[in-house]
C-alpha cells in the first residue's frame, strides 16, 4: 500500500511500508544534506573540541524521516530533539552500531570529512606564510616530541592568534608573538627538515604583517581558521566525482554569509547551496547525528582511548583527504572507504 508520494529536491519519491523508491528526475542535481560538529569559531587550539567533523547524507526525505522515527522507537527518549549524544550512550550501543553498520541506513549513502584542529592551524599557517602547506605534516609530526608539550603548545597558540580575524590590542602583537615562538624553536633545533622549515618561516615576517593588515580592512571571503568552508568544497567534490551535478542542503551557519555562499558556488562543483533549519529536514538531522558521532569517535582515537569496533564502523565513511596530522590515528580512521551508491 502506498503511504506517501511527493516531489522533493528534484526526486520523485514513493514511500510504502517496505521501501522508498527513487526515480531521479532527468537532469536534476543530486541533493545532499549536510551538517557539522565541533565548531569552536576561531579558537582551534583552546576550544572545547579537538576535532571538527562535516557529514553529508544522500537519502530521500521520506526515507530519512522513517529512519529518524526508527531511531526514536529504538531509543525511546522523551527528548523533543535527538542529538548524537543520545546514540553515544552505552545503553544505546546496539542502535549506534546498527546506524553505522553495513545493514544500516547510512552505509554507502553518507560521507564524513574529519579535521584535526591543531593540524589544520599548522596547515593554514604554512599555506599563508610559505605559499605551500606541504611542510605542515613534517613540522606537525615532529613538533611535540622535538620541542616538548609546553613549547609546542605555545607555537600552536601563537599560530592560531596570528591567523584569527578577531584580536584585541596591538595588531602587530600576534606577529611578534608568533615569530618569537618560531625563533625559540629554531634556536633549539636549527638542523634537519624541521630546522629548514623554521628558517623559512622566520623569513616570512612581512607576509604575516600583510595578513594582519588585510584583517583590518574587513572580513575575508574565506576565513582562514574556520574549516567549514573548505569542508563544504571537499564535500561537493566527493559527491560530484562521477560528473553528476550536486546541490547541497546545509544546516544554517552564521559563517555561511551570502558572499561566502556565492564564493563556494563559484569554487566548488555545485549546482546549488541552500541553508535550512535542521529541525525541519530529517536528512540534515541524520547528517547532524553522523557528524557528532564521527567527531567523538575520531577524538577518542586521536587521544588513544578509541573503541576499535566504533573506529572500524566509522572508517568506511571517513574521507581519505581528511585534514589529519596524527599518523597513528589517521591510519586507523582512513584505511578504507565506500563509494556512494547513488
Amino acid at each position: 500500500m502506498i503511504l506517501l508520494e511527493y516531489e522533493a529536491g528534484g526526486e520523485a519519491v514513493t514511500w510504502n511500508r517496505d521501501t522508498a523508491v527513487r526515480r531521479q528526475t532527468a537532469g536534476r542535481p543530486l541533493e545532499v544534506a549536510c551538517d557539522e560538529s565541533g565548531s569552536d569559531g576561531e579558537n582551534l587550539t583552546g576550544g572545547n573540541t579537538d576535532v571538527f567533523a562535516h557529514a553529508s547524507v544522500h537519502l530521500p526525505l521520506a526515507s530519512a524521516a522513517a529512519h529518524l522515527q526508527g531511531i526514536r522507537d529504538r531509543i525511546r527518549s522523551p527528548a523533543e530533539e535527538y542529538k548524537a549524544t543520545h546514540l553515544l550512550r552505552e545503553k544505546h550501543r546496539s542502535v549506534l552500531e546498527w546506524l553505522l553498520g553495513a545493514s544500516g541506513p547510512l552505509y554507502g549513502q553518507a560521507h564524513v570529512l574529519l579535521v584535526e584542529k591543531s593540524f589544520f592551524v599548522v596547515d593554514r599557517v604554512m599555506d599563508l606564510l610559505l605559499g605551500d602547506p606541504a611542510p605542515a605534516l613534517v613540522l606537525f609530526r615532529a613538533g611535540r616530541e622535538r620541542f616538548g608539550d609546553e613549547r609546542w603548545r605555545g607555537f600552536l597558540e601563537a599560530a592560531n592568534d596570528l591567523l584569527r580575524a578577531r584580536s584585541a590590542g596591538d595588531p602587530d602583537a600576534p606577529v611578534e608573538s608568533f615569530f618569537q615562538a618560531v625563533d625559540a624553536m629554531q634556536r633549539a633545533h636549527p638542523h634537519g627538515d624541521v630546522g629548514e622549515i623554521l628558517a623559512l618561516l622566520g623569513r616570512a615576517r612581512e607576509r604575516a604583517r600583510s595578513h594582519r593588515a588585510r584583517i583590518g580592512e574587513g572580513p575575508a571571503v574565506v576565513p582562514l581558521l574556520n574549516p567549514l568552508v573548505p569542508a563544504i568544497v571537499r564535500t561537493a567534490a566527493y559527491w560530484s566525482a562521477g560528473g553528476r551535478p550536486v546541490s547541497l542542503v546545509h544546516d544554517e551557519q552564521n559563517v555561511l554569509t551570502a558572499q561566502r555562499i556565492a564564493w563556494i558556488k563559484e569554487t566548488a562543483p555545485l549546482a546549488g547551496l541552500r541553508l535550512v533549519d535542521s529541525r525541519r529536514d530529517p536528512r540534515v538531522q541524520l547528517a547532524d547525528f553522523l557528524a557528532g558521532i564521527a567527531r567523538k569517535i575520531a577524538s577518542d582515537e586521536l587521544n588513544r582511548r578509541g573503541d576499535p569496533t566504533l573506529t572500524a564502523l566509522l572508517r568506511p565513511y571517513a574521507d581519505q583527504d581528511s585534514v589529519w596530522g596524527d599518523e597513528r590515528s589517521g591510519a586507523l580512521l582512513r584505511s578504507s572507504s565506500v563509494s556512494p551508491t547513488v
